[in-house]
């Protein structure tokens, strides 16, 4: 089944990759104060959803299935009061996703089957836990394009 094998890697790396530039376009409508900027009283940072997404990254298929050793702290994601600067943020990022695109292209057949397990998910596979992880980099793309879009819209830029 190397077709399987070939079409699975393609799709999986297609969608990260697209995930990965979509957030970097709409960060890049973003000054380095609007990055870490909650526009609303309730939710997240642009800046604090983009740690979130490599901490997500690096756990679930970094530690989990490359066992790259990385140890995370998901609640610092969120309220890191001294976080790095949106483009050392970006560039972890970059990272994480250049991480899970190798991770990908090892994979042969066998592999997407395999057993996979890791704190707070119910995945089963790493097939499983891959398609997991694209959908949550979707979800908060949705969330990204409407903070992106508040903030400009509030600094009169209109863009995003």
């Amino acid at each position: 089944m190397p077709e399987l094998n070939e079409t699975i890697i393609s799709a999986f790396a297609d969608r990260y990759s697209q995930n990965a530039r979509r957030i970097r376009e709409l960060a890049d409508s973003l000054t380095d104060t609007q990055f870490w900027q909650k526009p609303f009283p309730f939710g997240n940072s642009f800046g604090h959803l983009v740690l979130h997404l490599t901490g997500n990254l690096n756990y679930y298929i970094g530690a989990q299935i490359a066992k790259t050793g990385y140890v995370r702290d998901r609640p610092r994601e969120f309220n890191d009061a001294d976080p790095p600067s949106k483009v050392e943020t970006l560039k972890r990022f970059d990272d994480a996703v250049d991480m899970v695109l190798k991770t990908i292209h090892a994979h042969s057949s066998e592999d997407w089957s395999a057993p996979y397990s890791g704190a707070g998910t119910d995945a089963k596979t790493r097939f499983d836990i891959l398609m997991i992880c694209a959908a949550h980099m979707q979800l908060h793309i949705g969330q990204m394009i409407y903070l992106a879009f508040e903030l400009n819209r509030q600094a009169g830029t209109g863009s995003g």
